[in-house]
């Protein structure tokens, strides 16, 4: 006879599955609510980029990714002339997330711009690469034979605008003299070389950018290789430490590189946001970017490249406490 008070071992197997269920309810929620706390949730201002640019179209996915994701969050997007503008942005409190092209954060950080010290990065995504664009029988071969011509320049706040003068000043002219500037942005300067308004312009964006393609559908285009100036910008370290030599891919606009790679400049975006935005918050929507990444991709081609191998190379920024978290637990 057993004495009733010696514990059966069977009796304890009900105890220890219930136990065994409640760690795994336990690690799911943690999962699905990093830190344990309530999903994030309130107002979100995303501010852009320029209308046509790839910043636009970026912005508008990730929208309807964080919906699915985060649907207490309420985004609103706002369009911008770019990197300058939305650095801008964060700084004042008008917005609370953006893309910016790494070079004019930089740029940004070392002129020891306001609260330049309270930015902060939640991934690398993308590469822009920079374009120089031309009708297909127009004699400029490079950037130095832009001199005295009407050359695109993108908007005064661009992050187009802040490279294009610079590869400017390497080629040996000044933008403000030896050419005729034009501060229009991506969904202005096609229209203007459609008309012959315009002999040539710069953009900076991912590959393809979707205005681009369309106007080498209307006219014939060729894209100006920009791998020469490499050197010279890199000789102006530590301003210039963002650019890297690059090769356009022969099938980025095939119907303006007659199957050849152009040798051009690239620079990183990133998802920046300020030090005090909420941790969970930014946790959630840099989960979001980096599991987007296919999703968006379809449509926004340069999406693809966004890499958790790399999300964390965000120099010249540190990441948000919030992204280091997200970092911190999906590493193997």
């Amino acid at each position: 006879m057993v004495s009733p008070h010696v514990r059966r071992p069977w009796a304890r197997r009900p105890l220890a599955a219930a136990a065994a269920a409640a760690a795994v309810l336990a690690l799911l929620l943690w999962w699905l609510l990093p830190g344990g706390g309530p999903a994030p949730g309130g107002q979100v201002v995303f501010t852009t980029g320029a209308r046509g640019g790839v910043y636009e179209r970026y912005g508008e996915l990730l929208k309807e990714q964080l919906a699915r994701d985060l649907p207490e969050v309420d985004v609103t997007l706002v369009p911008s002339q770019g990197s300058v503008q939305n650095i801008e942005r964060l700084v004042s409190g008008e917005a609370s997330f953006t893309i910016a092209a790494a070079d004019a954060v930089a740029a940004y950080v070392n002129s020891g711009g306001k609260d330049a010290d309270r930015l902060r990065a939640c991934a690398r995504l993308y590469d822009d690469y920079i374009q120089l664009v031309v009708p297909a029988d127009s004699p400029v071969r490079a950037a130095e034979d832009l001199e005295g011509l009407r050359v695109g320049l993108g908007q005064r706040r661009s992050g187009v605008n802040l490279i294009a003068g610079r590869l400017l000043k390497a080629a040996g002219l000044d933008p403000d003299k030896d050419v005729q500037p034009v501060l229009q942005g991506i969904d202005r300067m096609p229209e203007l070389l459609v008309r012959g308004e315009l002999d040539a312009f710069f953009w900076s964006g991912g590959l393809p950018t979707g205005a681009i393609e369309e106007l080498a559908e209307a006219i014939e285009i060729r894209l100006v290789p920009l791998g020469d100036l490499v050197p010279v910008l890199h000789a102006q370290e530590p301003q210039t430490r963002s650019y890297r030599a690059a090769l356009m891919p022969s099938d980025a606009y095939p119907a303006a590189q007659d199957g050849k790679a152009v040798e051009t400049i690239a620079v990183a975006n990133l998802l920046v946001t300020m030090d005090g935005t909420d941790a969970a918050l930014t946790e959630g929507i840099t989960r979001s970017v980096i599991n987007s990444r296919d999703r968006i991709g379809r449509e926004v081609h340069a999406a693809q490249r966004v890499d958790l191998r790399t999300a964390i190379y965000t120099h010249p920024l540190p990441l948000h406490r919030g992204a280091e978290r997200y970092y911190r637990s999906v590493k193997s």
